[in-house]
């Protein structure tokens, strides 16, 4: 269901060398503060007991494990496409602080889901749960590994916020709305779940602001705030709408009819979790069996999988992302930007939107 690109990141490589070697160059920086930042706080907490670090090595574990650090990148672009200076350590600690906000997401996200695989490991709650019942611990297993990854997840947001800070102040007012954004979602999406109504309205905004935004948008105009270009904010804006939400549509492809052996989680999870997500509601609009069969007992997704595909909505949904990216394009062909700065964000659109994991 998804076209073959270039794998997530490859910065400047069609806007020119020196955007890809300054990019390129704060991406690493950004690992290397993530990675000595944990180190850090683990020794810090192994001098208080044995037991606290491995909170941080579960967190390090899943900051290690992979991931496409998408948010940093859009961060980073923002602010370099603003004329940010690209030695100032700030630029760095911020987008740091974005990617280590996003692993909280996803613990708490993968305990609400109830999902068992992440980057291609077992998730922090199911790891967890398997080390108390393996340990014959006293207790329910399953309540011990939540309770616990809901305690790491905090503790990555705890940590997201000291990294932000460490970044110029004019990204605060975006990074604020952002957080409070992202869980505003997050509210909805479980909540619209538990109705499982079709209501389109209400899933392009759960789709928009608890992703789309979060994951784009915001980020991209954190980068240029920081670099003073605040001028900015509404061309990034327009642009990071169309990317996040064609950046959901693909998620909701790949949910649907991707290899977990390269999204590295399990297929099918919004199925099994009733999301109300954009591709879902709009083929319910065509077919409304499709409502019926997910709440039959003994349903699978791949049965699911072929009544979507009846209806022609994923193919639908590919025309919609090829739009939404052509109108992100648009958005900023006339924005005061350096040509070769045009030219890495259109590949960038391309690059977020068209991929396979």
């Amino acid at each position: 269901m998804t076209t073959e690109v270039t794998s997530w990141p490859a910065a400047g490589q069609e806007a020119g060398t020196s955007v890809g070697r300054m990019t390129d160059d704060l991406l690493e920086r950004v690992e290397s503060k993530l990675r000595s930042f944990l180190a850090a706080e683990r020794e810090l907490y192994a001098e208080v007991d044995d037991r606290a670090v491995a909170a941080i090595d579960a967190l390090t574990d899943l900051v290690t494990a992979g991931g496409k650090r998408i948010r940093p990148m859009f961060c980073i672009t923002g602010y370099l496409a603003a004329g940010g200076d690209p030695d100032d350590p700030g630029i760095v600690a911020a987008a740091a602080g974005l990617e280590m906000l996003h692993v909280s997401a996803l613990i708490h996200d993968d305990v609400l889901d109830n999902s068992t695989q992440r980057r291609g490991q077992p998730t922090v709650h199911r790891a967890l749960a398997e080390l108390h019942e393996s340990s014959g611990w006293r207790g329910e297993h399953r309540r011990f590994g939540e309770g616990l990854a809901i305690l790491i997840g905090n503790l990555a947001l705890v940590y997201s916020e000291q990294l932000v800070s460490q970044g110029p102040r004019e990204m605060f007012a975006e990074w604020h709305r952002l957080r409070s954004e992202v869980n505003i979602g997050q509210y909805l999406d479980v909540s619209a779940a538990a109705e499982f109504s079709v209501d389109i309205r209400l899933s392009r905004l759960i789709a928009l602001i608890k992703s789309g935004r979060y994951t784009i948008h915001r980020p991209l105009v954190m980068g240029a705030s920081g670099a003073g270009r605040a001028d900015l904010a509404a061309a990034f804006a327009e642009y990071g709408e169309a990317v996040g939400e064609a950046f959901q549509l693909r998620d909701d492809l790949l949910d649907a009819f991707g290899d977990s052996r390269e999204t590295g989680k399990p297929t099918g999870l919004d199925f099994r979790q009733f999301k109300m997500t954009l591709l879902l509601g709009w083929a319910m609009q065509r077919d409304e069996h499709i409502r019926t069969l997910m709440t039959e007992p003994g349903h699978t997704p791949e049965e699911v999988r072929r009544r979507l595909q009846d209806t022609g909505v994923p193919l639908e949904v590919e025309r919609h992302i090829a739009r939404l990216v052509e109108q992100a394009c648009a958005a900023i062909a006339d924005a005061p930007l350096a040509p070769v700065w045009r030219g890495e964000l259109a590949d960038m659109a391309v690059r977020a939107t068209y991929r396979n994991s």
